[in-house]
């Protein structure tokens, strides 16, 4: 039984670093220490407990963590704080020994935050840093939905990964794949209906692999989670190629609320690295399954994950993997240079990339990606679309996005936010960032 005085009149910032999992799980912990009467800082205001969740897909993103945390703890001297997440599994002795923090708690530590948190008056120092870790911990699926935007929630589905691509760290930072059933991932899509939630984004670590825990299939989870009224729209985060199926293609193009949206990781171009990564699928699977969607949903908005510099990719092969690209019919590349990882069997292989020659790579590809996404939004322009405009205010300007995942901007009004809102898409606004609208209302 946890003793509730503990948590009288304390207030809590939350920080979250990496992926939208990451968001949903932060949130989650925000609503069990609320639920004890924890209140949420305010900007500003100097708080009783931090949590910061942390990521590591990369050693860029550990070197972001370590400094958020410092940072962190100079804003917020005498906050108790907890460092969890992919950084702190992977790397616990090291989150530990940073300045400020008090409690490191692994990835399969989340669902037991309130555990650990009986003496938040203790002074730091006295009973020292308790550090918790081990993949062999990682067994439990924690329900996950965030709600800092009303418009926007990210419902997690999955977690954990059976993969084990050679250059990837995570299925030691998230453990294996299990997810929670069909019946409470509705339920929650329920609760965020009711709440006035307009838009969920299914995320996890490997989506496409739902049902290892329940025996059920991700058909199945999104044929049922469409029914959910009250509901515009649900979007399918990023999912392996190799397990996005035709069926779910046409559920999709056919469905009353899933958008024409997807997000494949290709992470190369070239079949000889993919063989050298591990990965499930080669480049003529992958073009077939874009082929797929562009026939079903000529509209479809497809972004790609794209890894410049891995072990083994020379020149000649990263000239192949970007005419690969280039020929594609998708809209936007998301390119991310190889990082290292200890404990990888990437690290076997012998030719590495010198670090110049990643940036040059990465730049090609970003080009392209430019090309591409203006490419894209430009045969939307003058056409007529729904926009869900998201509660953020920037200066005098608001945000949303179409069910294709086109950025839109318009002047702010109340009144639209969490919309759909009916509009006719026009040409790019001042720094090309997104489509101006004309709002008028009467749009065919």
């Amino acid at each position: 039984m946890i003793d509730r005085s503990v948590f009288e009149n304390k207030t809590a910032a939350y920080y979250t670093l990496g992926c939208k999992l990451n968001f949903a799980e932060t949130s989650a912990i925000g609503k069990a220490l609320a639920g004890q009467g924890v209140r949420k800082a305010r900007s500003g205001e100097k708080a009783d407990i931090c949590v910061v969740n942390t990521c590591s897909v990369t050693e860029l993103a550990d070197k972001k963590c370590r400094q958020a945390i410092r940072r962190i703890g100079k804003q917020h001297p005498e906050a108790f704080m907890i460092v969890t997440g992919c950084y702190a599994q992977l790397k616990p002795e090291e989150a530990a020994h940073l300045e400020g923090v008090d409690l490191v708690l692994g990835t399969g530590q989340k669902p037991d935050i309130l555990s650990y948190l009986d003496d938040l008056s203790k002074k730091r120092g006295e009973a020292g840093t308790i550090a918790t870790s081990g993949v062999k911990d990682i067994r439990t699926f924690a329900p996950s939905c965030s709600s800092d935007d009303r418009t926007r929630h990210f419902l997690k589905v999955q977690d954990g990964c059976d993969y084990f691509c050679t250059y990837c760290t995570i299925p030691f930072a998230r453990g294996r794949s299990r997810n929670g059933t069909i019946a409470s991932l509705v339920e929650q899509a329920r609760e965020v209906a009711a709440k006035g939630g307009r838009e969920i984004v299914l995320t996890g670590v490997n989506i496409g692999d739902f049902g290892k825990s329940t025996g059920e299939t991700f058909i199945d989870l999104i044929r049922a989670l469409d029914g959910v009224e009250g509901l515009a729209r649900y979007r399918i985060s990023s999912i392996e190629p190799n397990l996005v199926t035709g069926e779910v293609i046409d559920f999709v193009a056919s469905g009353k609320r899933f958008a024409p949206h997807f997000h494949l990781p290709l992470q190369s171009g070239s079949d000889a690295v993919l063989k050298l990564m591990k990965r499930k699928y080669d480049t003529a699977l992958f073009r077939h399954k874009v082929e797929q969607i562009r026939q079903a949903m000529p509209h479809a908005f497809i972004g790609v994950d794209v890894i410049v510099g891995a072990r083994g990719e020379t020149e000649e092969l990263f000239d192949e993997a970007q005419a690969f690209i280039e020929s594609l019919d998708v809209s936007q590349l998301h390119v991310f240079s190889y990082s290292e990882r200890p404990g990888t069997q990437a690290l076997k292989i012998a030719h590495s990339v010198e670090a110049k020659t990643k940036h040059l790579r990465s730049k090609r590809l970003l080009d392209i990606s430019d090309g591409k996404l203006q490419a894209f939004y430009a045969r939307h322009t003058g056409q007529a679309a729904d926009v869900l405009f998201e509660h953020t205010r920037r200066g005098n300007l608001m945000h949303g996005f179409t069910a294709n995942y086109i950025k839109v901007e318009a002047p702010y009004s109340a009144a639209l936010v969490n919309g759909p809102v009916r509009v006719r898409l026009a040409g790019w606004n001042e720094d090309r960032t997104a489509l101006r609208c004309n709002l008028t209302g009467d749009v065919e």
